[in-house]
């Protein structure tokens, strides 16, 4: 496993980067690292946290995170993928408060060759289980030339 700062595997841009870090990943699976503080994206200062329906958005960076370093391994380029849909989103707090950090795990269950995957997902902070869903991504071989074919 190649070390990689999160800016470097996420095809995103600030202020749109949510994740931390990415901490470990293999052929299979990814961990990221969410750290939540004031400056966090979405954080509110009335409630000082992150409302806890934003872990999909976690969860869809992580996936992106896993895809992005085993493109970097290949010497390829970071490709942008498409979030599909979540199945079955659990959340067991509804946010996600000040000076938490967030352990999002992703595990891939099946990838198809044209490019759709489904992921099991989950958050932790302290070994609690804080919400957990199946992600549905796509990341079709020339994302812009799909892009294109939609319009």
């Amino acid at each position: 496993m190649t070390h990689y700062s999160i800016e470097a595997v996420l095809p995103h841009a600030d202020p749109m980067i949510l994740l931390t870090r990415l901490v470990s990943y293999d052929q299979d699976s990814a961990v990221c690292e969410v750290d939540i503080s004031a400056q966090s994206a979405f954080f509110n200062e009335q409630t000082q946290s992150v409302a806890s329906y934003i872990g999909t958005e976690y969860m869809a960076q992580s996936i992106a995170a896993y895809a992005g370093a085993l493109a970097l391994d290949d010497n390829a380029a970071v490709k942008i993928g498409f979030l599909i849909g979540s199945r079955k989103y659990k959340t067991f707090t509804p946010e996600f408060t000040l000076g938490q950090t967030l352990a999002v795990s992703v595990k891939k269950l099946f990838q198809e060759e044209t490019g759709l995957s489904v992921f099991e997902c989950q958050i932790q902070h302290a070994d609690t289980v804080l919400a957990e869903a199946k992600i549905n991504v796509f990341q079709p071989d020339d994302p812009v030339q799909f892009l294109k074919e939609q319009q």
